[in-house]
């Protein structure tokens, strides 16, 4: 990303535009066993928040400090430590392997999410839902470099094995049509 892209994000987290509070629906019906999760592009911390109630020792990684400053108040606040990271995702990373759970969450980098399967513990679970690539009015972005062709998720994880995948159209909270795909696959 250039620092065009971490300005924007540090001014929509500032002016709360992209504040959203309630994790993921993946997270309540996959999140097995608390152990260390990452949450990728991790944004103003709702997914990591909700891990780190449920007992998971979490590191959020993302472009915006402004988010990754929510995270950590919100997280002080609450009485849960977070530790937060922040980093470009299109510059390496070193992650340290053996992660419970790796969450990649309407962030599109495919061959992240495939190298993202190599710092799973035995066992371990990568839960990933992003925006599809379909014709029509959708919500989310207009650009289809920030979605994922149909199968392209599966694809990503083919070096776990998958407990649940689905593309699907349906309503977002805001009752606005949207495609996306998720996927939860498993290290074994």
């Amino acid at each position: 990303m250039s620092r065009e892209d971490r300005d924007k994000w540090n001014q929509r987290y500032a002016e709360d535009s992209q504040r959203k509070h309630n994790p993921v629906d993946l997270i309540d019906q996959w999140a097995q066993s608390p152990g260390r999760a990452l949450d990728i592009a991790s944004g103003a911390g709702r997914n990591a928040i909700a891990l780190a109630q449920r007992g998971y020792r979490v590191d959020a990684l993302d472009i915006s400090s402004e988010g990754l400053r929510l995270t950590s108040d919100t997280a002080a606040q609450l009485g849960l430590e977070i530790n937060c990271i922040e980093h470009d995702l299109d510059q390496p990373y070193p992650f340290a392997g053996d992660y419970d759970l790796i969450l990649v969450m309407w962030y599109v980098n495919l061959p992240l999410i495939t190298r993202l399967c190599d710092f799973l513990a035995p066992a371990g679970r990568l839960i990933s839902q992003q925006h599809l690539l379909s014709d029509g009015d959708l919500a989310g972005p207009g650009n289809p470099r920030f979605r994922v062709k149909p199968g392209a998720l599966a694809e990503a994880v083919a070096p776990l094995s998958i407990l649940y995948y689905r593309e699907s159209m349906h309503d977002n909270d805001a009752g606005e049509a949207m495609a996306s795909a998720a996927v939860v696959a498993t290290r074994d």
